[in-house]
């Protein structure tokens, strides 16, 4: 296992563990990979400390030292909304995937029961939603990619 400090397009720093450095790179390939905080796809690696084991034994961490990683800063007021924004999203709606213009219609329209849903559109697709009256609200983060 190898744990890397990673960071996205946008600046946001979170960490990671990955079976190998190859285990990385073929994920970061894949698109796999998203930011903790934004859902950005664009990870990379970010500079970090290595941790060295030597032959002296230190000293514990302190407990409030051990639960926060060395190069993590605490999120700023509006990375933490974000954070909310999406775990409420996530928790009360259904993920439809690239399938969210054709249920957004479908529920406009009447032919599909009216849910919470979310998923991904093109811009064009949403500005024909919008266009035609659908009511949907662009999120300031990208969704998750569910694997099956």
């Amino acid at each position: 296992m190898i744990h890397y400090a990673l960071k996205c397009e946008a600046g946001h720093q979170f960490e990671s563990w990955f079976q190998s450095a190859s285990a990385f790179d073929v994920l970061a390939k894949a698109g796999h990979l998203s930011c903790a905080v934004c859902g950005s796809s664009q990870v990379s690696k970010a500079i970090m400390a290595p941790r060295v084991a030597t032959k002296a034994k230190a000293a514990p961490p302190e407990p409030e030292q051990a639960s926060v990683p060395a190069l993590h800063n605490p999120p700023t007021e509006v990375e933490q909304a974000l954070s909310d924004l999406r775990r409420k999203v996530e928790e009360n709606s259904d993920y439809v995937g690239e399938n969210f213009t054709k249920e957004a219609r479908a529920m406009h329209l009447g032919d599909a029961p009216e849910r919470a849903i979310y998923g991904e559109a093109r811009l064009d697709q949403a500005k024909e939603l919008i266009e035609d009256g659908v009511p949907l609200v662009p999120l300031p983060f990208r969704p998750k990619q569910k694997l099956t």
